[in-house]
């Protein structure tokens, strides 16, 4: 297990070796001083990234063939890595991101606990989704053949690191975390925020690839220039997927690329998402001082990067809507900004906000303070009403960063009428009291067609990693709304079925063998059969309607 202090060669790392590029150099920015950080990261140019897919392509076969044991183990190294450079990682991700060290000591132990989480998946196995059907010889009007189903890897996958996550959404992150579970070698382009996070983790990786004993081609960490290298990873013909997360913009190229391939692949892209929280009539009855801390704390936190902030907010015309407003520009008078990632995110966000300001119909409705850095803005929330939100697209734009938009409604209906309107979403969030259940329940059918999560009386920042968790949605919040980027449904991402027809028992892989020797979970002529009952299957019969 790799304990030493890691001395930051600012190279990429492909297939185990340290290689320098040839296309130019970037650094790390600290966001709080605006101070350039060493060392310089050589940029690899397409010659190079090649040589990173090749090996990944060579490491597919053996790593996707992996025993469970043998698997789940390369996972939990991959953690154990991680932890023993904790401090390591998180002083520099601190330089790197201006984000303060209990967040990015919850994103480290949020990292590892995917990891020991997809192990377990590894272990249990039902990502496999073995289907079995004997041989039914005798049956009327035409046998069955004897037909078996597992899902395989994909191949190598290409992942992206996030700007807003230096860990849990990076080099070791979820995508990355999944892919591998699912047995996918990953090409991981580092993000040029932060490199020097990158390339600690990485180095972890590339330890724990080593002590497994896997094929060196199961990861590299490659750095290159901005979009360029993106797309030329995209249209290697080695990678097999994609998973990303990052703007629209962004976004939508790579899905471009990728379509455009001779044989195009899937893109499951995180892209844009204002997460609108529903505050129905019922709610205001209640504490609206502490619904309104709520909101700010929610909106505020972590200077508003956060995927699921609320962005936007719907609140009733009328008095009691106008107390609640009220209370938010007093929540918000309390709040000073917080230093963001990079001096370009906190651009985008002025430019944002000022695109919003400059709105027909939108008003602002209160600002915090400015925070101690230049790069700290202060957070502002608008406010405006559904015709004009209906009217204006720009008023579902996302505002990546600390601005909110309030939305006043007049009634049950215009509220319906403004749910189906918009875009999709990663959540949406009902505030409620028991009287509004009759609203609630015409609006549940509407939010289920626009978000992957949907929430009752709480706010959307803090996604729990689990089997139930979804974080995905409609277009434009991710590029496939079947899937997730976090939870353990996320490895499916990166499977395909493939059927084996009557193919002799010896030469089946042991997912399917007769034998059950990975002692899965398997389902059997339609039954479920536990890991742990014994191996039966039944006998070929002669007839079966």
């Amino acid at each position: 297990m790799s304990t030493q202090t890691t001395t930051l060669s600012g190279r990429s790392i492909i297939a185990g070796h340290e290689v320098a590029g040839s296309a130019g150099t970037t650094r790390g920015i600290d966001p709080a001083t605006n101070a350039e950080l060493e060392p310089s990261y050589s940029l690899i140019d397409e010659a190079q990234l090649a040589g990173a897919t090749a090996a990944a392509e060579d490491a597919a076969a053996s790593f996707g063939a992996l025993d469970p044991e043998t698997h789940a183990g390369f996972l939990e190294r991959i953690a154990e890595n991680i932890e023993a450079v904790g401090p390591e990682i998180v002083a520099r991700a601190g330089a790197e991101t201006g984000l303060p060290e209990p967040r990015l000591n919850g994103e480290l132990a949020r990292t590892t606990g995917q990891l020991r989480l997809f192990a377990k998946v590894v272990r249990q196995g039902d990502h496999r989704g073995v289907r079995i059907e004997p041989a039914l010889p005798g049956r009327t009007p035409l046998p069955r053949p004897d037909l078996r189903q597992r899902r395989i890897p994909l191949g190598p996958v290409a992942v992206f690191g996030a700007s807003n996550f230096p860990l849990a959404f990076s080099t070791a992150g979820g995508d990355t975390a999944s892919a591998l579970a699912a047995g996918c070698p990953v090409v991981f382009k580092a993000h040029n925020a932060h490199p020097g996070t990158g390339e600690i983790v990485g180095r972890a990786v590339t330890d724990a690839v080593r002590e497994c004993g896997l094929h060196p081609g199961v990861f590299s960490l490659v750095y290159g220039p901005g979009a360029s290298i993106g797309q030329a990873l995209v249209k290697d013909p080695a990678i097999r997927a994609v998973g990303f997360t990052g703007s629209r913009a962004a976004g939508t190229s790579l899905m471009a690329a990728a379509a455009a391939r001779p044989e195009p692949i899937p893109v499951y892209a995180e892209m844009s998402s204002v997460n609108p929280v529903f505050v129905l009539e019922g709610a205001l009855r209640g504490d609206v001082e502490a619904l309104a801390r709520g909101y700010v704390t929610s909106l505020t936190g972590s200077s508003g990067q956060l995927c699921t902030a609320p962005g936007l907010l719907f609140a009733p015309a009328g008095e009691a809507g106008e107390a609640f407003v009220v209370a938010v520009e007093r929540a918000l008078a309390d709040a000073a900004g917080q230093t963001m990632l990079t001096p370009g995110i906190a651009g985008a966000w002025q430019e944002g906000v000022e695109a919003l300001g400059a709105q027909q119909g939108v008003d602002v409705v209160a600002r915090g303070g400015q925070g101690p850095t230049e790069n700290a803005p202060a957070p502002v929330v608008f406010e405006s009403d559904v015709p004009t939100f209906r009217a204006n697209p720009v008023l579902q734009e996302e505002i990546f960063g600390a601005a909110s938009l309030v939305v006043r409604y007049a009634s049950a209906e215009e509220l319906a009428d403004a749910a189906r309107s918009m875009e999709g979403q990663l959540t949406a969030t009902l505030h409620l009291a028991e009287e509004d259940h009759r609203t609630e329940s015409a609006l549940l059918p509407v939010l289920e067609r626009k978000a992957g999560r949907i929430l009752a009386n709480g706010w959307p920042t803090g996604v729990d990693v689990g089997d139930a968790m979804v974080h995905g949605g409609p277009f434009p919040a991710t590029s496939d709304s079947r899937t997730t980027s976090v939870g353990t449904l996320a490895i499916e991402r990166f499977l395909r079925p493939v059927a084996y027809q009557n193919i002799p028992d010896a030469l089946l892989p042991a997912p399917v063998q007769q034998a059950n020797p990975w002692r899965l979970n398997r389902r059997v002529d339609g039954a479920l059969q536990l890991a742990d009952a014994p191996t039966q299957e039944p006998a070929p019969e002669g007839d079966r309607a």
